[in-house]
């Protein structure tokens, strides 16, 4: 009897030799444009080769949810903001109002910290810290309040943290320990182990928290700014193509199809 596996498997075959010749950045002008229900927009890609190389690999894809790809670890997307050029990130692994999860660190790549910091309006909030902590001492001056909020609202306003209130130390105007609202470059520069805090939490978006939000209503994650790139995207969009680049020399690409591509537009 003759084999009918032959035919299939020397088509398979050519195949594969046919996708293999193809130069890398032709292999790959199939970007996706949806990530669950998020969108994929430029700058960003979730396929390498796609988006700006600026983000590359700083978004990673499964099945129905989008992470960002820190140095600390994988953070899953909760939504962005093209026109505001925002995107707001959530660590499972942090603190909330209504969660207690040991410390970590949340650390970004050098070149995430240039191109998609923490916006201002980002607060991390330092719990329960030593009366020794840098930030009670020699760098107090990097704590501050918010809308008239402090950090005893939230020993009190919330349910995670009021284990530090009936356990704390004697903090400085009260029973609660200490803690400290500041910005992103503070635990940027110490890690919470020099920083002497047992936990942190985040919030965003607390330019719009008036005085008589409770803890409870806040925000709590990581929202990140970005920049769009002025690499003539709109002009390769405008021709119907996919903005990516070379992924070995990083050079922009207007992605055509499988088998097209362009330095500028589709169609040249």
């Amino acid at each position: 009897m003759k084999s009918t596996q032959q035919p299939t498997l020397l088509i398979f075959t050519a195949l594969m030799i046919s996708v293999s010749s193809l130069h890398p950045s032709q292999a790959l002008s199939s970007c996706r444009n949806l990530c669950g229900a998020i969108a994929i927009n430029y700058p960003f890609g979730v396929d390498d080769g796609c988006g700006a190389p600026q983000y590359r690999k700083m978004l990673n894809c499964n099945s129905s949810d989008l992470f960002f790809v820190a140095q600390s670890g994988n953070y899953k997307v909760r939504s962005i903001d093209y026109d505001k050029q925002t995107m707001v990130v959530y660590d499972p692994g942090m603190s909330t109002c209504t969660t207690l999860q040991p410390h970590h660190d949340f650390i970004l790549t050098d070149i995430q910290s240039v191109v998609m910091p923490p916006t201002p309006d980002t607060i991390f909030a330092l719990l329960n810290c030593s009366i020794d902590s840098p930030v009670l001492n020699r760098y107090k001056s990097l704590c501050f309040n918010f809308s008239s909020h402090n950090c005893d609202e939230l020993y009190s306003g919330c349910s995670a943290f009021k284990i530090f209130h009936v356990n704390g130390t004697i903090g400085v105007g009260g029973t609660n320990p200490p803690c400290c609202f500041t910005g992103y470059n503070t635990v940027k520069l110490m890690n919470m182990d020099i920083l002497d805090c047992s936990h942190y939490t985040t919030m965003y978006n607390v330019d719009e928290i008036d005085g008589g939000e409770a803890p409870m209503d806040w925000s709590y994650g990581i929202e990140l700014s970005f920049v769009v790139p002025k690499t003539g995207c709109e002009l390769c969009q405008g021709s119907g193509g996919t903005c990516g680049f070379d992924i070995e020399t990083e050079m922009m690409l207007c992605l055509c199809s499988i088998s097209s591509n362009s330095t500028r537009q589709c169609g040249e």
